[in-house]
């Protein structure tokens, strides 16, 4: 049977980066494992959705029901995205037998710093409208099966050892 790992928290958090070496280290032990982002599957769904919240939901939801079908086939999902509604997290937790919820927390001054996308100095300047966390509504994680405070403690590597070491994973 296989895992969902659904790594989430605000953009610049090191979802991605954290979730890639998590998967790398998995996919040693376990083949049948997959590496899903949230901006590569927003290409892959299309781009038909905006940020709204509303959109933003819905396309959660079209990551939960992906994982919940690869995770049924027996495949471990490492699923990295903003996601940050209860509701697709109580989906998750209702639907996904072995999911296993991440949450990756950084401060908005760690994040600021770090814009890789340019999301937070283009909405200290007006030009991003629907920011995560700022504009767009944020719900934070009530009982993830982890919290990882990434404001640069510890590297990406001592993170999933964290991570490998609180979920009592086996390698």
């Amino acid at each position: 049977m296989g895992v969902v790992y659904w790594i989430t928290g605000l953009s610049g958090a090191g979802k991605t980066t954290i979730g890639k070496i998590l998967y790398n280290r998995l996919k040693k032990k376990y083949a049948n494992s997959v590496f899903l982002d949230g901006d590569i599957l927003r290409q892959v769904f299309g781009n038909d959705l905006g940020y709204s919240e509303n959109d933003r939901i819905k396309c959660a939801m079209r990551y939960s029901r992906l994982c919940n079908l690869l995770q049924r086939q027996g495949i471990h999902v490492i699923c990295c995205t903003v996601s940050m509604f209860d509701s697709v997290r109580d989906w998750n937790r209702e639907n996904i037998e072995n999911y296993r919820e991440i949450y990756i927390k950084a401060t908005i001054e760690t994040l600021q710093a770090r814009d890789q996308k340019g999301l937070y100095s283009s909405y200290q300047k007006g030009v991003e409208k629907e920011l995560a966390g700022f504009q767009v509504g944020m719900d934070e994680p009530k009982h993830p099966d982890l919290v990882l405070n990434n404001d640069g403690e510890y590297t990406p590597e001592e993170q999933v050892e964290i991570i490998i070491n609180s979920l009592k994973l086996r390698f």
